[in-house]
């Protein structure tokens, strides 16, 4: 179907052998690449537009899921901007769009809601290309294949790149590229066309066109014909797929190691089937436990506020958890002490000013904030309470996993030791159970704390009280 070489003046810009070169000669309708990290999704889509550059009537929409995303630093729209001037493409970035010389366009647009879709009525889009289709809707995309229509010569088809997702509606669509037992790709399947038809909101596949004629619709004239088939494959690439970014970035590679577990076989082992589960987070084995705190170890404590009570008829409410975690001389991490009760509002201040007392006015204490106005009230008490303390305050961003990774991922590398205490063993329990448990306040309590001693030197002074 396609060419694989784009000639720029004296240059040629070819993709990379191996994954990125199947992507780009692929002659299916729809066309997933990646599965990992670091294996040139970007660029794959990106070249895509370089073999329709000089059709006047070509036109391309590269979906990310927000405006955000594709104005990031190093996202989307920087790196068109490496590629698209060397043949001529001007920018119009207020509407973030390319426009080449003979008149061809290449657009990036997001599809941030599902009534986003409804903007693209009447569209038709020769190519569409989606940058992380997991993080669409399936209802995004199907609307958005009925949109993949063209009158400029040019064949319609689709184009998107993932990261794995085991719970994402692109796992189950993508599933026979994938063993179902390792989660891991099947090499031989690599670039090899499925087709399907839609029957109702069922995808109905064969490994040949003819194979789904039984199909059948009603045509204009009242006939029963074969519902048209689509042709899918995917077409799985990693880091060590991309040489060129890992002669650029030697140290990437160790940044994916240094993930914890779950996100390193999905990031770097382009694994389609592993979930987060009790263990794979924390365990306590990564732990040495010790008996003293080295001299000239920094701290903080960390909170997961709550202020419900135990009683009869709620015995096992959300709990208030604070944790004490240090960083030690030698840059590792201990942690010292764990608090954890289901207490009144009256109750949580004496917590955690009796707290304060006891850890000393060179601990950091770090509070978290619910953004609305009874929030900001609380936290304002405890602060005014806690005068004289150095403390701080922030919403939490991020998921619960994505806060508690980088705590993780060094507990796993030896990096955190525990102070021998009588809370040890609750400690230890509630950080093995995440993310299955029916709490996380310790959790939360200590991803603050380390946050706070790992990043120290984020705090901004003038917002201490």
């Amino acid at each position: 179907m396609h060419e694989n070489a784009f000639q720029i003046t004296d240059a040629t810009i070819k993709p990379q052998p191996g994954p990125q070169t199947t992507f780009l000669a692929s002659a299916a309708d729809i066309a997933i690449y990646g599965g990992a990290a670091g294996g040139g999704k970007t660029w794959a889509l990106l070249l895509e537009d370089l073999r329709h550059i000089h059709n006047p009537g070509f036109g391309s929409v590269t979906f990310r899921r927000s405006t955000v995303q594709i104005r990031n630093e190093g996202g989307l729209w920087d790196e068109s901007a490496n590629l698209y001037p060397l043949v001529g493409a001007e920018p119009k970035e207020h509407v973030l769009t390319w426009q080449f010389p003979s008149g061809a366009t290449a657009s990036f647009a997001h599809l941030e809601h599902d009534k986003t879709r409804f903007n693209w009525q009447g569209s038709q889009i020769p190519l569409i290309k989606f940058d992380e289709l997991t993080h669409f809707t399936p209802t995004q995309f199907w609307y958005m294949v009925s949109r993949n229509r063209s009158m400029c010569g040019v064949r319609p088809y689709i184009r998107a790149t993932c990261n794995p997702d085991a719970d994402s509606w692109v796992a189950e669509l993508i599933s026979w590229w994938i063993d179902q037992n390792t989660g891991l790709p099947i090499a031989e399947r690599s670039g090899i066309l499925r087709w399907f038809v839609r029957v109702g909101e069922d995808l109905k596949w064969a490994d040949s066109p003819q194979d789904l004629a039984c199909y059948t619709m009603v045509d204009e004239n009242g006939q029963s014909v074969p519902i048209p088939p689509k042709s899918l494959t995917f077409i799985p690439a990693k880091l060590t797929d991309n040489k060129a970014l890992m002669a650029a970035d030697p140290g990437y590679m160790a940044s994916l190691l240094s993930l914890p577990l779950v996100e390193r076989e999905r990031l770097l082992g382009g694994n389609w089937k592993i979930r987060p589960a009790a263990g794979l987070y924390f365990q306590r084995s990564w732990c040495q436990v010790v008996d003293a705190v080295p001299a000239g170890t920094t701290f903080c404590r960390g909170y997961d506020l709550a202020a419900t009570p135990r009683t009869a008829e709620n015995p096992d409410p959300d709990a208030t958890s604070g944790t004490k975690v240090g960083r030690m001389p030698d840059g590792r991490y201990i942690v010292v002490d764990n608090t954890n009760d289901c207490l009144t509002p009256a109750g949580v201040e004496r917590l955690i000013k009796n707290t304060a007392s006891a850890d000393g006015k060179g601990c950091k204490i770090s509070l978290p904030q619910d953004p609305g106005q009874a929030g900001k009230s609380q936290v304002a008490n405890l602060k005014l309470a806690l005068s004289g303390y150095n403390v701080r305050s922030s919403t939490e961003t991020g998921d619960k996993i994505t806060r508690f990774s980088p705590f993780s991922a060094q507990a796993e590398a030896g990096n955190v030791v525990v102070l021998r205490g009588t809370w040890n063993e609750r400690w230890f329990s509630a950080l093995e159970n995440f993310p299955t448990a029916k709490h996380d306040d310790d959790v939360d309590s200590t991803s603050r704390a380390f946050d706070g001693v790992a990043l120290g030197s984020r705090y901004d002074i003038s917002a201490l009280t």
